[in-house]
C-alpha cells in the first residue's frame, strides 16, 4: 500500500492535547494514588445503601479495625465528645485489661512492606487513664516485620489529658504481604486514638504513591482533570464533592462516602453492594491535585458541581432561582482565588498556609461533569449563570461545558446547538465542550473520521473515552489489545483534527485490583504492583510522539481505513523528524510504502516503536508485561512493515 506524505502543514497540535482524567473510582484515591496505608484512619466510615432517589448511610465507625492480643480482647468504643477536630467527631477509646492488648487495622488486603524501606507512622492519642507507653508494629501470624516503641506524654494525675500527636518511623526487616498494622499498650489502662496514619517515607510530597506518580508522569500529560466524574455530583446534594472541605489541615477535612459505594445495588443484594464501605477521607484534596499537576507537568482542570446531583443516580437539585444556588457560584469564584489569588486574599491565604504561596496558574474550569439539558435540570441556564459570574470577575478563565453522557443522542445535538449559538453572540462563552463516549472497539475503528466535519468555532474536549471489548467489575481482560488498537485508530483522527479537538483523555485512569467497580481502566495496580495496560501504551506512544504540526494527507487516510489501516503524520519542530503513526487491525502483516515530498527528504535510520500481539491479549498485576512496546531501528525510510494487529510509530530523520 502506498502512503504519500505532503510537506504542507495541516493544523497545529496543541502541547496539552493528550492529558489525564482522574476520578475517585476503583479506589483510585484512598487505597491508590493517596499513599495512606491505613483504612478508615479517623474512625468515620459509613456503610452505604440505596437506589436512585433513596440513598442512606449507616455509621460503621469501627470498620477495618479489630482488637489485637491473646485471650479476652480489649474494649473498643467509637465515641465523640472531645475530638481532635469537630468536623470528624468520632475517635477510638481503647481499654486494655492487661499488657500487650491493642488493636489492628486490616489495611485493605493487608499491609505490604518492602525490606529496608521506611514508613512514617503518626497518630493522635490521649491518655485518658493510662501511665504506660505504646508499641507500633506490622505483623502477621505472630511474626513481627517492623516495630517501634512510642513513649506517651503523661500529664500529672488529676489534670486534663489533652490530645498529643505522635510520630515514629518503622523500618521493614523483611518483605511482608497481608500483614496487620498494630498499636499495643504495655499495661492495662484506657487511651483514646484518632487520625492513625502509615505512609511510605518515599511518598511524593509525603502524599502520593511514588510508582503511580511515575506512571502518570510517563504519559507526559498536558492537563489533569479532577476530581471526577460522578463524585463531583454525588448521589445526593449532601454527598456531593465540596472542594472547600478538601483543603486545609487533613484533620479538618470532613470524611464523606463515595458515590461508587452504591454501584450495582439491587433488590437481590438488599440495596447493599460489594463496595458499600467505599469512603473518602479527602486526604487527597484540591490542594494535592494542584500539587500533582505541578509534579507531572500538567495543567489543572478542576470540575465543579452546578447544583445537580448525578442525573443518572438522583433526582436532587438546587433550583437556579433558589438563593442557595449562589453558594455554587461562589465556590467557583473562591476556587479561582484559591488557585491564583494573592496570599493576601482570603483563599489565596489558605493556599499559602498549606505551603504554596505562589499561584498554581489555573486557566481552565469545568462547569458540571456530565450534565445534559432537561426541563427539570435546566443545565443551560446553570451554565450561563456560571459563565456570567466567572467572566465578570475573571474574564481570562476558559470554561469547559458539557455535552452529556454520549455523542449519539438528541441531547448531544441539543448541547452543541446551545453552545454554538451562544458562542456566536458572546466571545469566550465556551472554550471547549466535554464529550464522553464508551463504545465497542468497532465504533472507534468506524469513526476515526468522527471530527472531520465538526465546525471549528467551539472546540472539543474528548473528556472521557475508552473502547469496551468487555465490561464488568474487576475485569482486567477488558483492557485487551483489540480495544487499545481501536483507540489508537480513533486517535489518528483526533490528532488530524487537533484544530478542533484540543484536549483528550482516556477514562477511567486508575483501578485497584479487587476493588474496581468499572472496567476497562488505563492503569491497574494492587498494593505492590503497577500494571500498564495496552491502552496505557497507546496513550504513551501518542504523548511521546506528538509532533507540532500535522502533515496533510489529502484523503489518503480514508482510502487506507477501508483497508483496515489507520494513519496520521506529523512534524516535530525541534528534531525535524516526520512522525508516522499507523494501526493495522488486519489479522495479517501489511507493508506501507512511504513516499515523502521533496521538502521532507529522509535519511536513516528510522526509530520504530511497536505494540502488537493477539487481539485478546491483556496485562494484569499477576502478569504485567504480556503486552508491551518493543523498539527497533531500521535503515529503510521508504517502507514500514505493520505486523498483524499492531500500532506502529515511526520517527523518520531528515
Amino acid at each position: 500500500m502506498q502512503f504519500s506524505i505532503s510537506d504542507q502543514k495541516g493544523v497545529h497540535i496543541p502541547e496539552e492535547l493528550f492529558g489525564l482524567f482522574f476520578e475517585d473510582i476503583n479506589y483510585a484515591a484512598d487505597g491508590g494514588l493517596y499513599a495512606e496505608q491505613i483504612e478508615n484512619r479517623s474512625f468515620e466510615f459509613l456503610d452505604c445503601y440505596g437506589d436512585r432517589g433513596d440513598y442512606y448511610a449507616v455509621p460503621d465507625y469501627g470498620y477495618a479495625w479489630s482488637p489485637f492480643g491473646e485471650g479476652e480482647p480489649g474494649k473498643m468504643q467509637y465515641v465523640t465528645g472531645s475530638p481532635v477536630d469537630p468536623k470528624n467527631p468520632h475517635y477510638l477509646r481503647f481499654t486494655a485489661a492487661k499488657a500487650g492488648q491493642g488493636f489492628c487495622n486490616r489495611a485493605y488486603r493487608g499491609i505490604f512492606l518492602e525490606k529496608g524501606k521506611k514508613y512514617r507512622v503518626s497518630f493522635y492519642a490521649r491518655t485518658a487513664s493510662y501511665r504506660g507507653n505504646l508499641t507500633v508494629s506490622v505483623q502477621k501470624d505472630g511474626r513481627v516485620f517492623a516495630s517501634a516503641a512510642v513513649a506517651c506524654v503523661l500529664a500529672p494525675e488529676g489534670t486534663w489529658q489533652k490530645w498529643n500527636r505522635y510520630e515514629t518511623v518503622l523500618t521493614a526487616e523483611e518483605d511482608a504481604e497481608g500483614a496487620a498494622f498494630v498499636i499495643a499498650l504495655d499495661r492495662a489502662g484506657t487511651v483514646e486514638f484518632d487520625f492513625v496514619s502509615m505512609m511510605p517515607c518515599d511518598a511524593v510530597d509525603g502524599v502520593f504513591r511514588r510508582d503511580l506518580v511515575e506512571m502518570l508522569r510517563g504519559l507526559k500529560p498536558g492537563f489533569l482533570r479532577f476530581p471526577g466524574g460522578c463524585i463531583v455530583e454525588g448521589n445526593t446534594m449532601e454527598n456531593r464533592y465540596r472542594w472547600k472541605e478538601s483543603v486545609g489541615r487533613p484533620e479538618g477535612r470532613r470524611a464523606n462516602f463515595n458515590r461508587w459505594a452504591v454501584h450495582e445495588t439491587s433488590a437481590e443484594n438488599g440495596w447493599h453492594a460489594q463496595y458499600a464501605h467505599y469512603n473518602q477521607t479527602l486526604g487527597l484534596g484540591f490542594y494535592e491535585y494542584f500539587l500533582l499537576c505541578e509534579r507531572i507537568g500538567a495543567r489543572p482542570l478542576p470540575v465543579l458541581n452546578v447544583g445537580l446531583a448525578c442525573q443518572y443516580q438522583s433526582f436532587e437539585r438546587v433550583e437556579v432561582e433558589d438563593p442557595a444556588f449562589d453558594e455554587f457560584l461562589q465556590d467557583a469564584l473562591d476556587l479561582i482565588e484559591f488557585a491564583n489569588g494573592s496570599p493576601d486574599s482570603p483563599w489565596g491565604k489558605v493556599r499559602a498556609e498549606m505551603g504554596h504561596p505562589e499561584p498554581f496558574g489555573l486557566t481552565m474550569v469545568g462547569i458540571g461533569n456530565e450534565q445534559w439539558q432537561t426541563e427539570e435540570s435546566d443545565f443551560f441556564a446553570r451554565y450561563e449563570a456560571f459563565e456570567r459570574a466567572i467572566h465578570e470577575k475573571y474574564p481570562q478563565i476558559r470554561l469547559i461545558g458539557s455535552a452529556g453522557p454520549d455523542v449519539v443522542s438528541p441531547r448531544h445535538t441539543m448541547a452543541w446547538d446551545f453552545y454554538r449559538k451562544k458562542a456566536a453572540q458572546k466571545e469566550n462563552f465556551c472554550h471547549a465542550v466535554d464529550e464522553h463516549y464508551y463504545m465497542e472497539p468497532e465504533w472507534f475503528f468506524d469513526h476515526a473520521d468522527f471530527y472531520d466535519g465538526y465546525p471549528r468555532e467551539v472546540k472539543v474536549f474528548a473528556g472521557e473515552y475508552a473502547a469496551h471489548p468487555q465490561k464488568g467489575m474487576n475485569n482486567p481482560r477488558a483492557n485487551n489489545l483489540e480495544g487499545a488498537l481501536a483507540e489508537a485508530a480513533f486517535l489518528t483522527g483526533v490528532e488530524r483534527n487537533s484544530d478542533v479537538v484540543i484536549l483528550a483523555s482516556y477514562a477511567p485512569l486508575l483501578a485497584r485490583a479487587g476493588y474496581a467497580q468499572w472496567s476497562p481502566d488505563l492503569i491497574w495496580f494492587d498494593e505492590k504492583t503497577v500494571c500498564a495496560t495496552p491502552s496505557y501504551w497507546v496513550q504513551k506512544l501518542y504523548a511521546q510522539n506528538r509532533g507540532d504540526w500535522t502533515l496533510r494527507l489529502d484523503g489518503q487516510e480514508k482510502e487506507l481505513a477501508g483497508e483496515g489501516i489507520f494513519v496520521s503524520a506529523s512534524l516535530c519542530r525541534e528534531s525535524g523528524e516526520v512522525i508516522v503513526k499507523a494501526v493495522n487491525r488486519n489479522p495479517e502483516e501489511k507493508e506501507l510504502k512511504i513516499a515523502l515530498a521533496e521538502g521532507l527528504s529522509a535519511k536513516g535510520p528510522v526509530r520504530i516503536q511497536e505494540l502488537s500481539g493477539r487481539p485478546e491479549a491483556f496485562n494484569s498485576v499477576e502478569d504485567p508485561n504480556r503486552v508491551r512496546v518493543s523498539e527497533r531501528m531500521q535503515e529503510e525510510t521508504d517502507s514500514l512493515k505493520l505486523p498483524a494487529h499492531s500500532f506502529v510509530v515511526a520517527r523518520i530523520s531528515r
